[in-house]
């Protein structure tokens, strides 16, 4: 398994091993309320409610349905933000970065630099194009497993901080979910990782899963690098279809958040099947397979097992 991009995040371990000596100080929360908490797009909230459990109420900002790439804050979330005791974002530039809406926001409202918390630190970089710069970075680390350890650790070290008091469950919930995660991880890599190298063959529109592709030896075939709201070039399209031909899938996917029609003219023009919809950038609605981050993690898993097993 090749795990190069994942790295163990020093500030998250460094927190919650220090976390049983802190005495608290003037940013926790007093033990009786809950921790007000903003977090930019809903995978993350997800996250961030596991560890918080009961002691945490979280405002996500980016409903689903809505591109956390780029965003206009609502007056509601303005005022979460000015109330916000821990603010989490992903990073990876999927805010768009230092200049981006999530920034913007923190500025807005003068939230405290020690209450700012970005979920991917200690993540190594993906990059979509083969000039590595801020805005080349992909974002989409979470669909692999084994970076969701990652952002877990750096939310329960957040809480934490601002909220001492209640070190010891933060901590008992981060290693439970943890497991959970852990377990996700060895079924990606039995059901996909280990299967025979014509069919580790992974078709997307948009290069969303690269960071997964890698930890489980998948090779990448996409549409487009990025941008969800293209509709894919003539170049893109004939790249697309010249991949599918040479390395023959056994199935293509298309994400949720994408128009589908381009992936149907790659299959039209290959005789390759769409096999299934995947999570890409946001979970389900509520109610709905995948409406959590473990369960959209399994249902990808799942569909993608399948298709390239068929």
């Amino acid at each position: 398994m090749n795990k190069r991009h994942v790295t163990t995040s020093l500030a998250a371990l460094g927190a919650l091993l220090l976390a049983g000596c802190s005495s608290g100080d003037d940013q926790s929360v007093a033990q009786d309320e809950q921790i007000q908490a903003v977090s930019t797009f809903s995978i993350l909230s997800d996250i961030v409610a596991e560890i918080g459990a009961d002691h945490v109420k979280v405002h996500n900002i980016v409903p689903v349905g809505n591109d956390p790439h780029e965003y206009s804050a609502t007056p509601e979330d303005t005022k979460a933000m000015s109330n916000a005791d821990a603010y989490f974002y992903n990073g990876l530039n999927l805010e768009g970065g230092e200049n981006g809406w999530a920034a913007r926001m923190v500025e807005s409202v003068g939230l405290e630099e020690d209450r700012v918390f970005e979920t991917t630190e200690g993540v190594k970089p993906m990059y979509l194009t083969e000039v590595e710069s801020d805005q080349s970075i992909n974002p989409h680390a979470f669909l692999d497993p084994n970076v969701g350890i990652i952002m877990a650790e750096n939310v329960a070290a957040g809480l934490i901080d601002v909220d001492p008091d209640h070190a010891e469950e933060y901590k008992q919930n981060l290693e439970d979910y943890v497991q959970e995660l852990t377990e996700v991880d060895k079924r990606y890599q039995h059901e996909i990782g280990d299967l025979e190298e014509d069919r580790r063959v992974l078709v997307t529109s948009e290069r969303a899963y690269q960071y997964m592709a890698d930890s489980y030896n998948l090779l990448e075939g996409y549409i487009w690098a990025v941008d969800t709201d293209d509709i894919g070039t003539p170049d893109q399209m004939i790249s697309a279809i010249d991949f599918v031909n040479e390395h023959e899938p056994k199935a293509l996917f298309v994400e949720s958040n994408v128009t589908p029609g381009p992936m149907e003219t790659v299959s039209e023009e290959t005789g390759v099947e769409i096999y299934a919809t995947i999570f890409s950038d946001e979970l389900a609605s509520k109610g709905e397979p995948g409406d959590t981050y473990l369960g959209f993690l399994e249902e990808n898993l799942q569909e993608i097992s399948e298709g390239l097993q068929q």
